[in-house]
């Protein structure tokens, strides 16, 4: 969500503050600023908007200063306002904030029954001023931010900046990522390690009540317990951090169409020529009674699929939860338990949550993620990197597949540890997995048929997606990105559930798009499409070659995919979902990569 950028630099920081920020711009926004120390002088430059809307601001007002801070806003408590954007000022202390102080309203009645008053709605203007106060007291500005922070309840990320300190900036965390950049005689500080890739490769990622106070030529951490923390510096792969639009128009068309490079190398990695390739930590499935698996919006979705393979082809029981429920359900955990948790970013704030509270209470827990350096990973047992590259949308499609791919091959391994699949069986169902990068450069070439059918969507107020078996958590997948990315009602159903009530919904305004690849339930899914068909629906059938010829007639869009094998096949419909969504919001004029509203890594509950 927010974005946090903080350097003591030897060069002029305002353009590099912005520069960082606008790396930052998937986790979406709402309003940027950042804050200088010019000659022991502290100010700041604000916009509501886009970054190109603070840009404009420093053309006409420059900031110098060779230290400073940034921030991109997405608004919990208060409006985008100006006074509402970050950096929050309270005479020498500016401070961003990523996250929520969730006992802010204790602490403000204290400060206004102190006489102090209050400029903003935002819970983060509580924090600079009780560091003014503090410092009014006596306190350096070391010590006055240990003690506010100390008396913080709930997750942030803050960085501190104190006029007439050219050489000082604070940074902690509590439940919100946070990363310090090592350079050469600079420092700096980022939301993540993405934002600081083009300042520097080295890397030290602060834990869990970590307070760590930077110079120029030094880097002092300490734990939550006050004592002095020894963190590793790590090297990132700059390589792996370039972000290009590759000649699309957008993230989400490159990152589409980035899905057989990708799903390729993770392929190559878990699932070899030579057979099953996860790590030797992977529990023995013989000893698992029973997965759970944890996650939020795309990512749950993914889960709910997985569902599907490890109970029809391992015969092991799954409960999927969302995170922000499971946490506060306080749910059982019987021994053999084994605890999945899957995430883009690694640092949802719902799902951390829920694992935390696993721990201690299942056999084993695994991060499903794309960051392996982030929260999630590191307080997991085991991690199985998704391998998708960076993915820059907020609405996810590469790691969306990619997690599918990871999953698939644990519930293989499941199947085959439990004796489900013999070695024929695996290596026929890992066959087909490695299939996939080729259908899926195949199934691309659907881009046209699906920009007919998507340019009629987008004339619509609401539209249905119907699917059965492992299509159905597709067609809410497919509801899920229309939904985020064209802001149109959108529904997914399992095709069963049509006549319990939904169908009250069907007539001629409202498109009706079923997923319906050729499988054992594809006759029951053509009944459901005549049925809608009889009441005026208008259908857009998602099937292959065999299954237009069969459920083709009288449809008014029609989507031809490659033929597949069921296993595959909710890995291979997430596509035409994708690409449903992206030219409906082509057709509506939207913002495709950054929607309304909405956050890339959402690490707030």
């Amino acid at each position: 969500m927010c974005g946090i950028v903080g350097v003591l630099g030897t060069h002029e920081v305002a353009p590099m503050l912005v520069e960082a920020l606008k790396r930052l711009e998937y986790r979406g926004y709402d309003s940027a600023g950042i804050a200088t120390v010019n000659n022991g002088v502290l100010d700041r430059r604000r916009a509501v908007g886009k970054l190109v809307n603070l840009s404009d601001e420093l053309v006409h007002n420059p900031l110098a200063g060779k230290s400073g801070i940034g921030h991109t806003r997405w608004a919990t408590h208060g409006a985008p306002t100006v006074d509402n954007a970050h950096p929050h000022r309270a005479g020498p202390v500016a401070v961003v904030h990523n996250g929520i102080i969730e006992n802010f309203r204790e602490l403000r009645e204290e400060l206004a029954a102190a006489g102090v008053d209050f400029v903003t709605e935002t819970d983060t203007e509580t924090v600079a001023l009780l560091t003014e106060q503090a410092m009014k007291s006596g306190l350096t500005p070391v010590d006055a931010a240990r003690s506010v922070t100390a008396r913080l309840e709930g997750a942030f990320a803050l960085c501190f900046l104190f006029e007439g300190e050219q050489d000082l900036m604070i940074a902690t965390r509590m439940g919100s990522p946070l990363a310090i950049g090592h350079g050469d005689g600079e420092m700096f500080v980022g939301s993540d390690a993405f934002a600081l890739a083009p300042m520097t490769a080295d890397v030290t990622y602060l834990e869990e009540g970590d307070f760590a106070v930077l110079t120029r030529t030094s880097l002092e951490i300490r734990d939550v317990n006050g004592t002095l923390a020894n963190r590793k510096k790590q090297r990132i792969n700059l390589d792996a951090t370039r972000v290009e639009k590759g000649g699309h128009k957008h993230f989400m068309a490159k990152e589409i169409f980035e899905q057989p490079t990708v799903l390729g190398e993770a392929l190559s990695h878990y699932a070899p020529e030579s057979g099953l390739n996860l790590p030797a930590e992977t529990p023995d499935f013989k000893d698992i009674s029973r997965v759970t698996m944890v996650a939020c919006g795309t990512a749950y979705l993914a889960c709910l699929t997985a569902k599907y393979w490890f109970e029809q082809i391992a015969r092991l029981p799954v409960e999927v939860d969302i995170a922000s429920e499971f946490r506060y359900r306080e749910p059982p955990l019987p021994e053999g338990t084994l605890a999945i948790f899957a995430s883009q970013s690694g640092e949802t704030a719902d799902t951390l949550a829920a694992l935390k509270y696993t721990q201690g209470k299942a056999d084993k827990t695994i991060a499903v993620v794309n960051v392996p350096e982030s929260s999630i990973a590191r307080e997991s047992d085991l991690i199985l990197p998704i391998l998708a590259g960076v993915e820059i949308s907020v609405a996810s499609t590469k790691a969306f597949t990619c997690k599918l791919v990871v999953l698939a091959t644990l519930a293989l391994k499941a199947a085959h540890d439990r004796g489900e699949l013999d070695d024929a069986g695996l290596a026929e169902k890992l066959a087909h997995l490695r299939s996939l990068p080729g259908l899926i450069n195949q199934s691309l070439a659907i881009e046209d048929s699906v920009k007919d059918a998507a340019h009629k969507a987008s004339l619509a107020r609401d539209v249905l997606f119907l699917g059965r078996g492992p299509l159905y958590p597709l067609a809410l997948e497919g509801a899920l990105k229309l939904k985020e990315l064209s802001y149109i009602h959108a529904e997914g159903y399992a095709s069963g559930e049509l006549k319990h009530g939904p169908i009250a919904l069907i007539d001629e305004s409202v498109p009706v798009v079923v997923m319906a690849p050729t499988d054992p339930l594809f006759d029951k899914t053509i009944s459901n499409v005549q049925e809608v068909m009889a009441r005026g629906g208008r259908i857009t059938l998602i099937t292959d070659a065999q299954g237009a010829r069969v459920g083709g007639d009288g449809v008014e869009n029609l989507i031809t995919m490659p033929p597949c094998d069921p296993f595959i096949a909710p890995i291979l419909y997430a596509v035409p979902a994708q690409l449903l969504a992206y030219h409906t919001a082509i057709a509506k004029g939207t913002d495709v990569d950054q929607p309304r509203n909405l956050a890339k890594s959402v690490t707030v509950e």
